[in-house]
Order: structure tokens, then sequence, then C-alpha cells
């Protein structure tokens, strides 16, 4: 059976080009089991793949091919990325997409020949169906990933932006997506949070708001008011319970977040 294969793009749902994306894998390999993780990633937004890889790949079981298509660069000379870390397989345009999944870490990186694996016809604009897809399918039937190309050192790195702590304990961040319900979620770990005390202690100030204390989860928030929690990316995040953070505070992504012990 072939391996499972997620597929991660800013296509969105209203085009037909994630179908012609996974019709062209079942050709190649019938048995796929595919995976849409998203793809509604904002356009061209390097930035929000790289963080929603980077917090999902490491729930699938290993031999997954995890397909990313957020190409700003498609049909240029920009590379494309094979790479393998804890048994699982990535590709993805060389434009710093993998950086959250792959930098620091014991990794294989290859710079994929497209041509072997490629359909017929290229279009320039769409790598992803005649390109990304093919060479999905040959891998997750167990093509051998030592021979997708050659090794790739020098592939880009992404400046993801990181949360940083000041001489009095102050944790300034930013906010990286804004989800479907419109909670804002930070770059500010879970283990920050932790360093700073108990929960109830701890003060956020996120668009001129000052939050005090986390709660559990949103039922334990103010209907309509804006809470701070740990969520689901074991990171802080911002919500309104019943509401959308985001349109409460007019806030989005790359806002400044301040978490500090009062």
């Amino acid at each position: 059976m072939a391996a499972p294969v997620t597929l991660t793009t800013d296509f969105g749902s209203r085009d037909a080009f994630v179908g012609v994306m996974k019709g062209v894998i079942l050709g190649i390999a019938p048995d796929a089991r595919i995976v849409d993780l998203s793809h509604e990633i904002a356009p061209q937004s390097t930035r929000e793949a790289a963080f929603l890889l980077r917090a999902s790949w490491s729930y699938f079981p290993a031999g997954t091919v995890h397909v990313v298509v957020v190409d700003p660069g498609v049909g240029s000379d920009r590379a494309i990325l094979a790479a393998r870390r804890a048994g699982h397989l990535f590709l993805a345009p060389d434009n710093g997409v993998l950086t959250a999944v792959l930098d620091g870490q014991e990794v294989e990186v290859r710079k994929l020949q497209a041509a072997r694996f490629a359909l017929p016809k290229v279009c320039a604009t769409f790598h992803g169906r005649d390109v990304f897809a093919p060479a999905a399918a040959h891998l997750a039937r167990g093509f051998p990933f030592e021979e997708v190309g050659p090794l790739l050192p020098g592939w880009r790195r992404l400046p993801l932006p990181k949360a940083e702590r000041s001489a009095d304990g102050t944790i300034r961040g930013e906010v990286v997506l804004v989800d479907r319900f419109g909670n804002l979620v930070t770059n500010v770990e879970a283990d920050a949070l932790a360093s700073l005390g108990p929960p109830s202690s701890i003060e956020v100030e996120v668009g001129g708001e000052r939050i005090r204390g986390l709660v559990p989860s949103y039922r334990y928030g103010e209907r309509g008011r804006p809470s701070a929690l740990v969520c689901s990316f074991d990171t802080l995040e911002v919500a309104v319970p019943m509401g959308s953070a985001a349109a409460v505070l007019g806030l989005g992504v790359g806002a400044g977040v301040l978490v500090r012990r009062p």
C-alpha cells in the first residue's frame, strides 16, 4: 500500500487545482491515502505554511510524504527540495517553507531532479500538478529517496519571527496565524509562559488590551471579551469566546504581543 500523502497549498477550494493534483497522484498510486492538511494558506504566505507544517507533520505516521505548494517563485529557476526527517519525506519549493521543520535537525535535503518525475508536459505556472504531484506519488509508492537527486546543503532558510525575553522577564512575541475562528495564534511558546509562574498571574498585552491570567479553554473566558490561553499549537493564543479576537481587537498577523508577570 502506498504511504500517506499530505497536501498543503494556498490554492483554496474554489478552483480545481487541488482536485487535479489528487487526480495525478491517484493515477500513479491508486491506493494512495491523501490528506488535505490545508489549502487556505494566505496567498504566497510561506511563513504561515511553515508554521502550520511545523505544528502538524509529526502527528502522521512515519513514511508520510508531505507536499507543500506555496510557491511564489513557480516557473523560475528556484529548486524543488526533497527532504527526509525521522522517516518522513517532504517536497517543497526552495523558498524557506521547510525552515521550521528542518533547520537545526538531523535531516537529509536533496534537490529534486524534477524531469525524472514530471508529467510529459510541464506548465510553468502549475508545478503542483506537473511536478510535485507525480513526485509525491512515486515516493509514496516507494521510490528510493537517495535517488531523487543530489544532496543540497545550501537550501534557503526563512527568517521566522521568534519571541524574545527582555532582562525584566517580559516576553515579546507576535501573532503568526489568524485561524478560521478569528483566534490570534502567537509565537510565544507554552514553556516560556510556564517560566513566568502560575497561569493566573500572567498578564498579556495585545492591541492595547491587557488580559490578566490565562484560562484553561475557551469556555472559561468571558463571552465577547478577549481571553488568553495555550492553544493546540502549544503556544499562546488570544481568543474571544463566541466571537473573533481578530475583529474585536482589529489585529492580524504581525501584531505584537507582550507577556509579563505583573
